[in-house]
């Protein structure tokens, strides 16, 4: 197939759904390489990701872009190479989160700099979901998604509360601060654990780096905030037996989770090459069969519009502060970071990708449950 060939087809197909090549809108893409189309259409989401940390391609708003793809099902209208044929087959028969796997996972993230993070992130260091409703900054937001998360767990002074996936302390200050908890956090991170410690210094909160497959204590409440992507389909089961067993019979369980709208084992190809090594976005599906004879559902809401508003406000510090960053970090990973930032953007605000917070009980709540 030549090159007219692959750039008549990809021209079609972005326009089907509303792009136009080298057009005037936001959206509309600029090309810079003829090879860009070639990439794309043979290698799908990872070309076109790395076509653009190549500067193959361009536009004004990539997370617009980003958006209309998805609204207009272009993947699907892609045939998967032979190597992401490859790695589908492989992931039914290789467990890639096990313990030792799941450090170097996490590493890969994680490690690369809390100075990074410390500037994207607000005060709080909160890398995950804010919620936006009635907040006018990204504190706000983020102080909003905690609060609502102790009101959900119906948290009490004097409480244990474990926090699965604690990153850099945020949800145990503030529960810690706010409702006289004792908080115990796990991550698998060196790197957060050791900033954590400092901004949790003088409260009640153990930060602690281990895999949650070594926890053998009890606890009144368990929590999880974003760190169920990286668990893994084959540990879905394991992940929510661990929680059971550690949570007392009394006790709620809060899971704040991306979600996705079809059940697979992979993750996108860009995603899992560059960002997060070997994760997964649970289905409902997925969700409902690990947790059948565990626990019963309480409460399951969907955040994903809020999700949206959280990456662009990370993608605004990141472009605000680059000149503070640009030393250690060089132009193509600002340009990857940029990428990563506004297509998951375009992933949420396309409603492809949702943001749940569901409540689980291990026994049905007395008389219902509710939360203030």
């Amino acid at each position: 197939m030549g090159k007219e060939t692959f750039k008549s087809i990809l021209t079609r197909l972005l326009s089907s759904a509303g792009v136009t090549v080298n057009g005037n809108e936001p959206w509309d893409i600029r090309v810079y390489h003829e090879d860009f189309y070639r990439k794309t259409l043979t290698e799908g989401s990872l070309g076109l990701g790395e076509a653009y940390m190549s500067q193959w391609w361009d536009c004004p708003s990539p997370d617009e872009f980003i958006t209309r793809v998805l609204r207009g099902n272009l993947a699907q209208q892609l045939k998967p190479n032979l190597k992401l044929k490859m790695d589908l087959f492989l992931s039914r028969f290789f467990n890639r989160q096990s313990p030792a796997a799941a450090y170097r996972n996490g590493s890969r993230h994680y490690d690369i700099g809390n100075d990074l993070f410390v500037l994207m992130l607000d005060k709080r260091m909160t890398y995950t979901c804010a919620f936006w409703n009635n907040a006018r900054t990204l504190n706000e937001a983020q102080e909003n998604k905690l609060d609502l998360t102790c009101r959900k767990l119906r948290l009490r002074p004097g409480m244990h509360v474990l926090d699965i996936g604690c990153g850099w302390g945020s949800f145990g200050k503030f529960a810690t601060e706010n409702y006289g908890v004792k908080v115990t956090g796990i991550t698998i991170s060196k790197e957060q654990a050791e900033l954590g410690r400092q901004i949790c210094k003088g409260l009640p909160v153990d930060i602690r780096i281990m895999d949650y497959r070594s926890l053998r204590e009890k606890f009144d409440a368990v929590v999880s905030i974003g760190m169920f992507e990286h668990v893994g389909y084959k540990n879905y089961a394991t992940y929510m037996k661990t929680v059971h067993d550690c949570l007392k019979d009394d006790g709620l369980f809060l899971l704040h989770t991306i979600g996705s709208n079809i059940t697979t084992t992979l993750t996108d190809p860009w995603i899992n090459k560059y960002i997060f090594p070997n994760s997964l976005i649970p289905s409902i599906r997925q969700i409902g069969e690990a947790i059948d004879g565990l626990f019963v559902m309480e409460h399951w809401e969907n955040f994903s519009v809020d999700y949206d508003k959280t990456l662009m406000a990370w993608y605004e510090n990141i472009v605000a502060n680059w000149d503070r960053l640009k030393g250690k970090y060089d132009p193509t990973f600002f340009r990857m970071w940029k990428y990563y930032l506004l297509s998951c953007a375009g992933a949420f605000r396309s409603r492809s990708n949702q943001l749940w917070q569901v409540v689980l009980s291990k026994s049905g709540v007395a008389g219902g449950y509710s939360f203030a």
